[in-house]
């Protein structure tokens, strides 16, 4: 499982890296400076889109680190480390033990799994990083939609021209 993960953690880098050499390219070819606005959207969004993936690669890397440590296996190995949280202790003298782990990737969480039937999160994914990876993916899903939009009424309104010539 942490193998797995580390290959989604290596995968959203790449990505990153490669959204946002496109989209500085694209700002610093045709976009800030010609004032074109479908280069201009479409570098932004995938800047937007390297910054998401970004985010999910630094969420990816901690859920690793905490599957790591809950899958140690040493001595003090359960319950895991990564689930004893502020209370875990209250939970346990009333009977509730621990009795597994799983990942979330949507929204990114290390989930920790009680007898009574119930879960909770750890903590370990800060509380931002959710909502602003969202956030940065809807607005880069935004900016690539804009500028699809914007090149077809272009394209449109040159193919209207071209026809208003013809005649």
């Amino acid at each position: 499982m942490a193998l797995l993960n580390l290959l989604f953690v290596l995968v959203a880098a790449v990505v990153s890296f490669a959204l946002a050499g496109y989209g500085f390219a694209r700002l610093a070819e045709r976009g800030v400076w010609r004032g074109d606005p479908d280069a201009l959207l479409r570098g932004l969004g995938a800047l937007f889109g390297a910054v998401a993936a970004g985010l999910c690669a630094w969420g990816l890397l901690i859920v690793v680190g905490a599957v790591l440590t809950a899958e140690d296996g040493g001595t003090d190995s359960a319950p895991p480390q990564s689930c004893r949280t502020a209370g875990w202790w209250e939970r346990h003298q009333r009977g509730v033990e621990i009795v597994d782990h799983s990942v979330s990737y949507l929204p990114l969480g290390f989930v920790c799994e009680t007898s009574d039937g119930g879960s909770y999160d750890n903590g370990d994914v800060p509380g931002y990083l959710n909502p602003a990876l969202l956030g940065f993916a809807l607005a880069g899903a935004g900016c690539a939609i804009s500028a699809g939009y914007v090149s077809e009424v272009r394209a449109r309104r040159q193919h209207r021209d071209r026809a208003g010539e013809a005649q």
